[in-house]
């Protein structure tokens, strides 16, 4: 059945991708400033957000390892429940690449249940990054997330290094 498209009040999911120093917890906390209401942090980088605490007013969680989507998950619930208007979620590469993040939970759980089939672990592993993301997008609140960047390469003829440009690390 078609209805009426009616304008809502959307929720802003925004990443912010760069390499290490480039700005992105300050420009994160710019935005949210702009957005109105009470700010939240989830710091995966060792407090390093409160650097910007005379920035602007904003409440920060240290998160530490193990980085699991579930972690994630129960952290934006308690952003929720304590009445945030704006969640950042500095970094949210973590959740994938760092300790106890998806691509060590998988490779343990490979060498666990899978006799060492990494790709058959992901049948376990991606439901997982998936309810988190399902989180984030479905979440009442503005979420930004700060993701790192490396410069990606390759190996091209004659064993030259090729730079094809940043990638996100997630």
């Amino acid at each position: 059945m078609f209805k009426k498209a009616e304008r809502k009040q959307a929720k802003l999911r925004l990443a912010l991708a760069g390499p290490s120093g480039s700005g992105k917890t300050y420009s994160a906390l710019l935005l949210a400033t702009g957005l109105g209401g009470r700010i939240a942090v989830i710091d995966t980088e060792n407090g390093s957000a409160s650097l910007y605490a005379d920035l602007t007013d904003f409440d920060a969680m240290e998160l530490h390892a193990p980085y699991s989507p579930e972690r994630y998950i129960d952290a934006i619930t308690a952003a929720e429940q304590a009445g945030y208007s704006v969640l950042i979620i500095d970094s949210y590469s973590h959740e994938w690449t760092g300790s106890g993040g998806c691509l060590e939970a998988n490779e343990r759980l490979a060498h666990q249940k899978f006799k060492g089939n990494t790709w058959a672990a992901w049948n376990e592993t991606t439901p997982r990054h998936r309810r988190l993301t399902d989180k984030i997008l479905t979440s009442s609140l503005h979420i930004i997330c700060t993701m790192r960047s490396k410069t990606e390469t390759v190996q091209g003829e004659g064993k030259k290094i090729l730079k094809l440009g940043m990638k996100s690390e997630l």
